[in-house]
């Protein structure tokens, strides 16, 4: 079927302005060939498209009823001819990410890694380190651990120490470890890091009761208002730090895992998740931020 391109452009760029003045300008047409095009394309199909106002256009049900196929075509064709131009075709990677990764290391690089891998679109889904790949149909996931998920090949990425954090306030309050018998202690689900950190710091483990959060950021947020310490991963909350929301009373730290990028053991690589594993572990281009 010989579709009439021109025409259908027109009645696009004119659906969106809904003026044919401002359509011809985008379209570098006069408005008399404007409304030529729309008004063939109506008698081709024996319909209105438009209703002709003393200001400009309306859009008829039956160009309402078009609209979306046709600027939706166009946008596919458009975005086809610049992969053609660019030389290699657009691929999706779809992502599982720690949210406190996500928010803390990945967020602020995104323009760095569209700029290295520009042929990826990322998809990216957060998780709180509880993730299935082949359920979730994800490529790959980043997530906080030891290396060691069944089935999966793993890539360490950043190791991130956890310390104490607080409100301003709180922090006041605590002149050495031991202060931290006498205030709330926040916990995350993995319920032995302030044995541990207590371990290395040389002071008994206070007594742990009270709220279990499965987040680190919701963690952070209940810190930094006021409502206890959470052991964190100061890597990742640098900005909190340095706007003074959180403050880190001790430098003792204790690490009890890293970040890691895995992926399916039994699945190759796709070419987008060598791409971004590339830039991610520094191996890309020279420009690429380092993550561990």
């Amino acid at each position: 079927m010989d579709l009439p391109l021109n025409a259908l452009r027109a009645f696009a760029v004119s659906a969106r302005h809904l003026n044919f003045a401002r359509a011809a300008d985008e379209l570098h047409l006069s408005p008399t060939a404007v409304s030529q095009h729309v008004k063939n394309l109506e008698a081709r199909y024996g319909v209105r498209l438009f209703h002709r106002l003393p200001r400009g256009l309306a859009l008829t049900d039956e160009g309402r009823a078009i609209l979306p196929a046709v600027a939706a075509s166009f946008d596919r064709l458009a975005e086809s001819l610049q992969q053609l131009k660019d030389g290699r075709p657009r691929e999706t990677l779809t992502l599982g990410v720690v949210a406190t990764y996500a928010v803390g290391w990945l967020l602020p690089r995104l323009a760095q890694f569209q700029a290295a891998c520009p042929h990826v679109d990322l998809r990216l889904q957060t998780h709180n380190n509880r993730v299935d790949l082949a359920a979730e149909g994800l490529d790959a996931a980043i997530r906080f651990g030891d290396g060691h998920w069944h089935g999966a090949q793993a890539v360490p990425l950043l190791l991130a120490p956890l310390a104490p954090l607080c409100a301003p306030a709180l922090a006041a309050r605590l002149k050495q470890p031991q202060d931290l018998m006498d205030v709330p202690l926040l916990r995350s689900y993995r319920v032995d890091e302030w044995d541990q950190w207590c371990a290395v710091a040389g002071v008994p483990v206070p007594p742990l009761r009270g709220m279990v959060f499965d987040s680190s950021l919701a963690l952070a947020e209940a810190a930094a208002l006021g409502v206890g310490v959470a052991l964190l991963p100061t890597v990742l909350f640098q900005r909190d730090l340095a706007q003074g929301r959180l403050v880190r009373p001790f430098d003792v730290e204790v690490s009890v895992g890293r970040y890691w990028l895995t992926r399916l053991a039994s699945r190759p690589p796709s070419p987008a998740l060598a791409c971004f594993e590339a830039w991610l572990t520094g191996d890309g281009p020279a420009d690429a931020p380092q993550a561990v």
